[in-house]
């Protein structure tokens, strides 16, 4: 029996839970009463106890904490302890967000419990002290230190990597720019091209290049290769000049002025776009406010793992209620007392990163720290530590009206750059891509934008999570995707009827765009136009500006 928020539970809700925690108890006693049987066996050498099986959670794999019995009864126990927590937090009777809440809170106190995070009940680091003389504990203050200064915690070598040497290095050039992006045309791959360009809107809460970070795994070379002339917005980052900007700028002076830029230097009257998971968000925002000027410059749009609806948005749901957000638009937004403010970018990646802490702090903790390792170089965590700030009126806007009241999805709900906005009156295809393990936009709550948009729709389920999902070019031959030409209501309906095709999801989208394309051209010889000449080399300034602290 569920108990309803705000009343008190009932006497049977009470005597269920009772029940549960009497057998949560019994099990833990006798789970821990082996346990130490085994371990008193184990540190005095009676019977013939069989040699101890290394733990299957990696962060005991080492033989270090099963040579020592200390250590291995400490891990065990630790293990013990969290199962049984994370029973006793699911069987407490409570509205599902509440529940959330406490599923999550209590994983993030057993996660940072761990004996392994700890330099004494670590094995591991106190042999390599010992075997090193210290050093490696000597290297680790060092780096720790150097963390504090930067205020995160390093998860790769950032040194090793320069936005435009070895990240971000497909050829282009800036051929537009405000105050709020810059417009980078891209270098022709192919003699030809479709006459139709591309525009991608990308998430304006981290940089472009993740999506054009080795040439390899590249999304923006892969569709310059294919014959497409692209265009792509790079977000600024947002300094204090910007910090009153609001939802509507970000519209306006984003997307939509792209698109005029787009057609203008291109000379077409009609343009393929594609948003990835805000951007997407932004994206068909700016393509329903053109809509209800009865404007339709889109041929098409593609969706990657974006929210229109927002009535499951996975663990994030957590941190959204009205208290929070009123919280934010009295500290950020245009109530503040002080004035609008800036969403600091590094408070945006520590909440991201706390959704993972085991992969994303803490085993860097000890792996920096305490053993004194240097983390590899590593670009996608170079892209994921270079963050970036954001307004407070258009993140406050973004979170009220979106996660909290979920009204974007509601036909004409909204008021937008002075329209009122229907995602049902965008009527080109379009193209949806989820990733199946994607705690950012779970892949189901991606497929609800489906009767959302009117047009003629697919819908593609790629293998993995939020980012390596949409980033697996077909060369590396990995992962795998989901198709079905049908588009029943429920996406577990969906799933039931698709087919799993080996690889990369990236040539199925290659071969539904390249109709919208048109007709194959002469690729230009120059960037931009007589009126819009080359301001700069790609990847541009606004890229390469790091959040202010």
């Amino acid at each position: 029996m569920k108990v309803p928020s705000g009343q008190a539970p009932s006497a049977e809700s009470m005597q269920a839970f009772g029940q549960a925690f009497s057998q949560l108890q019994a099990t833990y006693v006798q789970e821990a009463t082996r346990l130490w049987n085994e371990s008193l066996g184990s540190a005095t050498g009676a019977g013939a106890a069989a040699p101890r099986q290394p733990l299957k959670d990696r962060r005991f794999s080492a033989s270090a904490w099963t040579e020592n019995p200390a250590a291995a009864f400490t891990a065990q126990m630790y293990l013990l302890n969290a199962r049984t927590l994370m029973a006793m937090a699911e069987a407490v009777e409570a509205d599902p967000k509440s529940k959330a809440r406490l599923r999550f809170g209590v994983q993030q106190w057993i996660d940072a419990a761990s004996p392994s995070n700890y330099l004494v009940t670590n094995p591991e680091a106190l042999k390599l002290a010992l075997e090193t003389q210290g050093e490696s504990l000597k290297k680790g203050m060092s780096q720790l230190l150097a963390d504090v200064q930067k205020g995160h915690v390093s998860q790769t070598d950032e040194s090793a990597f320069e936005v435009g040497r070895n990240v971000a290095t497909t050829e282009g050039a800036v051929v537009f720019e405000n105050e709020l992006f810059q417009l980078i045309e891209y270098k022709p791959l192919t003699a030809k091209v479709h006459e139709r360009p591309m525009l991608f809107v990308p998430p304006c809460i981290n940089k472009y290049y993740i999506l054009d970070l080795q040439p390899e795994n590249s999304v923006i070379r892969y569709t310059v290769e294919n014959g497409h002339r692209l265009f792509v917005v790079s977000w600024r980052n947002p300094d204090d000049s910007l910090k009153s900007y609001g939802w509507d700028d970000y519209i306006d002076k984003g997307p939509i002025t792209a698109i005029r830029e787009t057609l203008a230097i291109t000379g077409a009257s009609t343009l393929n776009t594609l948003g990835f998971c805000v951007g997407g968000t932004i994206l068909s925002t700016a393509l329903a406010v053109l809509a209800a000027r009865g404007e339709h410059p889109a041929q098409s749009m593609t969706l990657l793992t974006t929210l229109l609806d927002f009535a499951d948005t996975g663990v994030l749901d957590i941190f959204v209620d009205e208290a929070a957000v009123k919280l934010r638009e009295m500290t950020l937004g245009e109530a503040a007392p002080s004035g609008p403010g800036l969403l600091k970018g590094q408070e945006l990646a520590t909440t991201f990163s706390f959704l993972r802490p085991n992969d994303l702090v803490w085993n860097y903790v000890v792996g920096n720290y305490l053993k004194g390792e240097a983390p590899p170089p590593f670009d996608l965590l170079y892209w994921n530590g270079d963050s970036t700030n954001l307004p407070g009126p258009m993140y406050c806007w973004y979170l009220r009206h979106t996660y909290l009241q979920n009204e974007l999805k509601l036909p004409k709900r909204l008021t937008v750059c002075g329209e009122k906005v229907d995602l049902g009156a965008i009527r080109c295809p379009v193209y949806i891509y989820g990733s199946r393990e994607d705690h950012i936009v779970p892949w189901a709550a991606a497929y609800r934008s489906v009767p959302l948009l009117k047009g003629p729709r697919r819908f593609v389920l790629g293998a993995s999570g939020h980012i390596a999902g949409v980033i697996n070019p077909p060369a590396a031959k990995k992962r795998s995707h989901w198709v079905n030409s049908q588009l029943p209501e429920s996406s577990d309906d969906w799933f039931a009827t698709a087919q799993e095709v080996p690889g990369s999801w990236w040539p199925d989208w290659s071969r539904w765009l390249a109709p919208h394309g048109g007709k194959q051209v002469a690729a230009p010889k120059a960037y931009g136009n007589r009126t819009r000449k080359v301001i700069e080399p790609a990847p541009g300034r606004y890229v390469k500006a790091k959040a202010t602290a």
